[in-house]
């Protein structure tokens, strides 16, 4: 019955439903990505974020005929946790190739370039990108401060995220 509550709230697109799922499944989602993703503890808030907001834009393609919701949340879990590991292993390979990069051209490779990159952003994206992902603020302190919504918050990081992607493809 509480499955059936949680997803009618996230259908409608009720922060209540979020707030149960986190509730019921917070710590099974946790563990889920501890475990995929072992030294990695970097990426492990954001996957957290990342398999939230999944589940909170994709529950319609749960299926209640082929499986539980809580396998189902599971299987995000496991494979968002997945595509982050996939993530780990590019950027570090970016990383080696661009002080690689550095050294054949004389100089040093700074990631200086914070400002200049998060300047594609609007103001108030910029600085919700400074304060979740530079200064570790976490979403519930943000959502005071700037009187929104955690879900508010995630769909302006993934926006976010996406448009920085796009620019730099």
């Amino acid at each position: 019955m509480e499955d059936d509550w949680i997803i009618a709230c996230i259908t409608r697109k009720k922060e209540k439903g979020l707030e149960l799922l986190i509730d019921q499944y917070g710590g099974l989602i946790t563990s889920i990505v501890r475990k995929h993703l072992g030294t990695l503890k970097s990426y492990e808030e954001e996957c957290i974020n990342e398999v939230l907001l999944a589940v909170w834009h994709h529950i319609d393609r749960f299926d209640s005929e082929k499986n539980t919701f809580k396998n189902w949340v599971e299987a995000v879990a496991k494979y968002k946790a997945i595509d982050y590991q996939r993530k780990y292993i590019k950027t570090q390979h970016e990383a080696f190739d661009e002080a690689e990069f550095g050294e054949k051209a004389g100089g040093n490779v700074q990631a200086d370039d914070v400002e200049e990159l998060l300047g594609h952003l609007n103001e108030g994206d910029r600085e919700l990108f400074k304060a979740y992902y530079l200064q570790e603020v976490e979403l519930k302190q943000i959502t005071k401060k700037q009187q929104t919504t955690i879900s508010n918050l995630y769909n302006r990081l993934s926006r976010g995220r996406k448009k920085l992607k796009a620019i730099f493809k």
